[in-house]
């Protein structure tokens, strides 16, 4: 409550009554400070008798106590002055305020001198509570710790901006933020949604109260956290409503789930396919952000997605979805052209498995880094990363490397040496590359380059299958970049001096050849699944004929090998056909012919079909065995009528029968 209020609850009191009341002796301060002569009896202002109606002079109060800390900012002598010349006046008031101040103030110099000693210690004390809490890297990790593959920048590489995630953030920097604020004046305001750092929130959108969903900490290790998702009982049963639907083959099964339940993340990403598979963009964008929006808001309050240092097991089934969503949006966000916040999303993406990279971000996170005009980061990640994943083995970091070098020498106008030798070796270590990207581009080589064996149809036939994979994809993906007439001259400059090298017999060659039918043995799951669903179109014709036509559910594509499985979906009772009770055709026709048929006898009924009567003879009796008589001695009477039933002859009115009159009239 502020110093106003307080003055007015008490009634207005001078000077002297309040510091009576405090109890402070200020007579050899205010010696030689005059004191005003009192006119008359003062009659005293009556008290507030409710102090509630103290808090409607709430926003009036605030600013006086803004202007009243502004005040004592001053130094201590322009403040005594101006204390001394205010108690002259008529009322005592602002006189005791500020002498009131000048107390507060005074006693708070010395514990502000204590607390300004040594600044250092609380900062410390600080920062070894929040590592204890949050487990922080170690500066020299025990030798017990389990050995990582990461290094320890990795920290900083995998880092995400809040900023940078948000596409309308892109866009206001190319097109201008007055052109996008435009557009966002017609938009209400949402408020029946949380704020979201990987969506946007619609206000079209249906509140989310409970969407069944929770994180939790595993465990922490080395610096990084390990979370999971979690399904309450709700939720599993939505699940097994959702597969149901997925097995009938009916999106509109899917839609009934989602109108039950708007966040469901799984018919969420199903209907999101569907919808892109009719070409309706903007809804598949849009359910891939409320599946994100559900997540985020059952994030773990440790769950910290800017340091990089958050992990997410992928065998979970609960984990794979927010991988796919993430993998999903990211991808709509790049067609739309906004790369920076797809790079992010990548590095987002990447920190959840690094070591493991089950959606092989690694794929695609130069092509964005490129388009992005992010240089120095593609080129600081390669020489940290390079040392232990290899990824110069890999056709689209040693080409990209080799364009990030190149234009990162233009933009700052020195020798472009070392962006030619790089490209050379690429060339060298990929040379069907050359021949698939320049039909991509729609240019035609010239005569010595299409004639010559190293980049002739020869390099395609003879590199392992697996790199042609690799390759098709890092083709469809990133020849775009490969399009401008800068790019292409130097492309073609460096392939002239690879041919030469080639024809000098260069050790290189050779070394790069073995290197080819060394490795490229066989294609790992996660890249199956990159390029499933990446859509690339080049990639997926490259996939062999099992996997191309093997059924892959568009929710969970090729799942792991050693998934980890919470809670399994229960087996649906299966009735063998003719044996469904008393909907079963047999049971329906004896209870026609018999009306006494029971459900004991229908139970030894099926039994007899099934081939268990010995067993419901062991079990009911002699009556069970007359019952089987009696079913016995109705079929064969059954097959007796069936045999000798035949039309019965009309007489017709000439006297002859019907046969004999359609006989003549087809002769006739």
């Amino acid at each position: 409550m502020s110093s106003r209020a307080l003055r007015k609850l008490r009634g207005e009191q001078g000077l002297p009554d309040i510091v009576a009341d405090l109890g402070v002796d200020i007579s050899s301060e205010e010696e030689d400070v005059p004191q005003p002569v009192p006119s008359g009896k003062k009659k005293k202002k009556k008290p507030v008798q409710n102090p509630f109606d103290l808090l409607i002079d709430h926003d009036d109060s605030v600013e006086e106590d803004v202007e009243e800390d502004q005040e004592n900012v001053e130094p201590d002598e322009h403040q005594d002055s101006l204390v001394t010349e205010s108690l002259p006046q008529a009322t005592g008031k602002t006189g005791g305020k500020k002498r009131k101040k000048k107390k507060k103030k005074k006693g708070g110099d010395k514990e502000d001198k204590g607390s300004q000693q040594n600044p250092e210690d609380d900062i410390d004390a600080s920062i070894r509570a929040v590592n204890e809490m949050l487990g922080e890297l170690p500066l020299q990790p025990a030798a017990s710790s389990e050995h990582s593959t990461l290094p320890i920048g990795s920290k900083s590489l995998l880092s995400v901006e809040h900023r940078h995630l948000s596409p309308e953030n892109e866009m206001k920097r190319i097109f201008g933020a007055s052109t996008v604020r435009g557009e966002q004046r017609s938009r209400t305001r949402n408020k029946q949604h949380k704020r979201s750092w990987l969506s946007q929130p619609k206000s079209t959108w249906p509140p989310l109260s409970k969407s069944g969903i929770s994180m939790k900490l595993v465990e922490t290790k080395r610096g990084c956290q390990h979370f999971t998702f979690e399904h309450n009982r709700d939720y599993q049963k939505v699940q097994f409503d959702f597969l149901d639907a997925v097995e009938s083959l009916n999106p509109n099964n899917i839609t009934a789930v989602l109108q039950l339940h708007p966040y469901h993340v799984d018919s969420l990403t199903q209907l999101s396919d569907v919808c892109k598979m009719s070409e309706d963009l903007q809804m598949a964008s849009e359910l891939i952000e409320r599946a994100l929006y559900s997540f985020e808001c059952s994030f773990h309050t440790l769950f910290n997605m800017t340091l990089g240092t958050c992990r997410l097991d992928y065998r979970r089934a609960e984990n794979r979805s927010f991988y796919l969503a993430l993998f999903k949006h990211l991808t709509f966000i790049g067609q739309r052209g906004c790369y920076r916040t797809a790079l992010e999303f990548c590095k987002l993406l990447l920190s959840l498995d690094p070591d493991e990279d089950p959606l092989c971000v690694l794929l695609m996170i130069d092509f964005y880094a490129l388009q992005a005009k992010e240089y120095k980061f593609l080129l600081r990640m390669y020489q940290e990363w390079e040392i232990h994943r290899n990824l110069s083995q890999l056709p689209n970091w040693a080409l990209s490397v080799a364009m990030a070098t190149f234009q990162l020498s233009r933009e700052e106008e020195a020798d472009e040496e070392e962006a030619d030798d790089l490209l050379q070796k690429a060339l060298i270590m990929f040379p069907s590359v050359l021949s698939l990207l320049l039909d991509k581009c729609s240019i035609h080589p010239d005569k010595e380059v299409e004639n010559h064996h190293f980049f002739g149809p020869q390099a395609q036939v003879s590199q392992p299958e697996a790199l042609g994979q690799l390759v098709a994809l890092f083709v469809g993906r990133t020849s775009p970049l490969w399009k401008e007439p800068e790019v292409m001259q130097w492309l073609e400059r460096n392939v002239k001096v690879v041919l030469e090298r080639v024809d000098q017999a260069d050790p290189l060659v050779e070394e790069c050849r073995k290197k080819r039918q060394l490795r490229y043995q066989g294609t790992p799951r996660n890249i199956y699944r990159h390029i499933i669903v990446s859509e690339i179109k080049d990639a997926t014709a490259a996939l062999p004929r099992d996997m191309a036509n093997a059924p892959v559910l568009s929710y969970d594509p090729l799942p792991p090998t050693n998934a980890i499985i919470s809670y399994t979906r229960p087996q649906r009772r299966r009735v063998p056909a003719g044996a469904e009770g008393e909907h079963s055709t047999l049971s329906l026709f004896l209870r026609s012919m018999m009306p006494n048929y029971s459900n004991q006898q229908d139970q030894n009924v099926r039994n007899v079909v099934q081939g268990q009567a010995d067993e419901a003879e062991g079990a009911v009796g002699g009556q069970d065995t007359d019952l089987h008589r009696g079913i016995h001695a109705l079929m064969d009477a059954m097959r007796d009528l069936l045999t000798n039933i035949q039309p019965a002859n009309v007489p017709r009115e000439d006297g002859r029968d019907s046969d004999e009159q359609e006989w003549d009239d087809e002769f006739d």
